[in-house]
């Protein structure tokens, strides 16, 4: 479990960067995707982030008990 919960995290932390890259390109471009899917990528990036939050903090619990 101590091994596998930092992994969790950097895949957690690449899914929100991956999904904030995507954003901002599609941002960018000002096309109908910006349109079609800035929403949806704006739900993916936070509950992303949200579930590297729960990983960090689950994490600290462990090394506090």
């Amino acid at each position: 479990m101590e091994t596998i919960l930092p992994v969790l995290l950097g895949v957690a932390m690449l899914a929100t960067l991956g999904v904030l890259f995507a954003g901002v390109v599609a941002f960018g471009f000002n096309t109908k995707a910006n349109a079609k899917y800035s929403n949806k990528l704006m739900t993916a990036r936070v509950v992303c982030q949200g579930v590297a939050v729960a990983l960090f903090g689950l994490i600290v619990l462990m090394q506090i008990a």
